[in-house]
């Protein structure tokens, strides 16, 4: 049962992005070694972006069980699969290329066979690994996540959305959906930098953002940095 949102979010102001990425690294391994021991394997839902970038890079030097993780894609771009603009590309660049983990374990969106076709295949893929063990995300300025964005409207019980006419290009994107991207024991929501200050305060103040609408049944982790949260 995915939890009602009135819970709220757990907010954690830190003191600068990098302490940011560094809890967010240690509260990955430390959900893993517990998904592990409790279930066997580890299913995690992966964002894009700079921060997220860091806290792969970290990731990348740390031990782990890495035959045990299953990795998922919380949203693509469309473009071509070694497109250096998509998610799986810098995910790999930053940390899944520099460990032991096995590409079978992997599970990339195949947004280069464009929004609908991908929604459609990648949809079986989720359907199979929920509920996840954890699901990373970002914010962005206009308060989308993951390529959840406002205005936009998608059929609320599909599991993996077709995104046209996404205010940032590229234009066509696939994105897991707010009910897929909540059916998870645990969310951590990255938040860092000025820009992403009136957005957060938006969802601090109760505005209905595609961020605020996603739950977890442990709740909502916001690691924020003191630019985001002053």
């Amino acid at each position: 049962m995915i939890p009602d949102a009135a819970a709220g979010p757990h907010w954690h102001c830190l003191s600068d992005a990098d302490t940011v990425c560094a809890q967010a690294a240690a509260r990955i391994l430390d959900a893993a070694a517990c998904a592990i021991d409790e279930r066997g394997c580890f299913r995690m839902v992966l964002a894009g972006g700079r921060t997220p970038e860091k806290v792969y890079r970290q990731l990348a030097g740390s031990d782990a069980d890495w035959t045990a993780w299953q990795l998922y894609f919380g949203d693509e771009r469309c473009l071509p699969a070694d497109d250096a603009e998509r998610n799986s590309v810098m995910a790999a660049t930053a940390w899944l290329d520099r460990v032991a983990i096995p590409a079978d374990n992997i599970h990339p969106i195949p947004a280069e066979l464009g929004a609908g076709a991908a929604a459609q295949i990648y949809a079986a893929v989720v359907k199979a690994a929920r509920p996840f063990d954890l699901v990373l995300l970002g914010m962005g300025e206009d308060g989308h996540t993951a390529s959840l964005f406002p205005g936009h409207q998608h059929p609320p019980h599909e599991v993996v959305h077709a995104v046209h006419h996404a205010p940032k290009p590229p234009d066509d994107r696939v994105s897991l959906s707010r009910e897929s991207l909540s059916d998870a024991h645990d969310v951590m929501v990255l938040v860092t930098g000025a820009g992403k200050r009136d957005a957060l305060q938006q969802w601090q103040a109760g505005d209905d953002l595609p961020v605020a609408q996603i739950t977890a049944r442990n709740g909502v982790t916001v690691l924020m940095d003191a630019e985001a949260c002053d």
